[in-house]
């Protein structure tokens, strides 16, 4: 999806110890459509390799309606699609074509250059649809920030799901509890969804050194602290923390590795390189990027 919405803004209070910052997205209406933006942030632009983070929706379309996301480039980065309601298809410039649906992935890695769009299929479109879900960025390392453009989908059955307890979590990428997603990582990565039942606990230790909570739905409490939806909560390294799920509450778990050093992020654009970004800039205006097969539209530099 393309960087369009405004920057977040600092969060509330808070006074858990174990709680390094909280950021509230802020929210853009895009026509019916809502995006929260948690990353980047004024005073935060990663935790782990997650530079980028926009909840999607939830979001009812009227019948023939849907999202028209025009083809756009990306350098640098991984972007990573999860649902929780509806469908989003994917195209890009390497030909593929692919529907993602709820509890899925697509994993896209642009390298050195990939073009793509994201489309309501005409058969959504004709039952009203729904849409709610996350997408993220991941910044690549250094030394892979420019290897070939790559696209991979994986299934729920490529995803393991922990349950038990009150608590339902899918590891979407990366490793956690003792399990590991079959979802490629170019870097060590935590993402996964957790769904807790009201007065459900669930521990997240300090596997990585960074690593954060967004409060997707639902109200949560740490350490005596209770926050709501819409909430990124980014934890002081090394410590153990349990979750309790206030009311029934889903919850998405990031973090990662430190990146090697700060990156430039600019449009749909991110590298450590200002050069780089500006080679790719020229390269879109100049329409020297690859085009998506079927497509005729695209979105302008800014």
């Amino acid at each position: 999806m393309t960087n369009a919405s405004d920057d977040p803004i600092p969060g509330d209070h808070w006074s858990c110890a174990a709680i390094e910052q909280v950021i509230v997205p802020r929210a853009r209406d895009l026509g019916g459509f809502e995006v929260r933006r948690a990353l980047p942030a004024v005073q935060r632009q990663m935790v782990g390799p997650f530079i980028f983070l926009d909840q999607m929706g939830p979001a009812q379309f009227g019948l023939g309606e849907g999202i028209d996301v025009r083809p756009h480039p990306h350098i640098g980065l991984a972007t990573v699609t999860y649902l929780f309601d509806g469908e989003i298809v994917h195209r890009d410039s390497l030909g593929m074509v692919q529907p993602i649906r709820p509890g899925e992935v697509n994993l896209m890695t642009a390298g050195r250059g990939i073009v793509h769009s994201e489309r309501t299929s005409p058969e959504q479109r004709a039952a009203g649809p729904r849409l709610a879900g996350l997408q993220t960025w991941l910044a690549l390392p250094k030394g892979k920030e420019e290897i070939a453009p790559a696209f991979s989908h994986h299934s729920q059955t490529e995803l393991p799901l922990i349950e038990g307890d009150g608590k339902s979590v899918r590891i979407v990428m990366g490793s956690l509890y003792g399990q590991r997603a079959a979802t490629p990582a170019y870097s060590e990565t935590i993402y996964a969804e957790a769904a807790l039942t009201r007065g459900a606990q669930l521990p997240f230790d300090a596997e990585q050194e960074e690593r954060a909570v967004y409060v997707v739905s639902g109200e949560i409490d740490i350490a005596g602290d209770e926050f709501a939806a819409g909430r990124l909560l980014v934890l002081r390294p090394g410590d153990t923390i349990t979750i309790r799920a206030v009311s029934d509450a889903r919850l998405m778990l990031i973090g990662g590795e430190p990146m090697d050093g700060p990156r430039h992020i600019w449009w749909n654009f991110v590298s450590s390189s200002k050069d780089r970004i500006d080679a790719a800039k020229a390269d879109w205006k100049a329409a020297r990027f690859p085009a998506v097969p079927g497509e005729t539209e695209f979105i302008p530099l800014p």
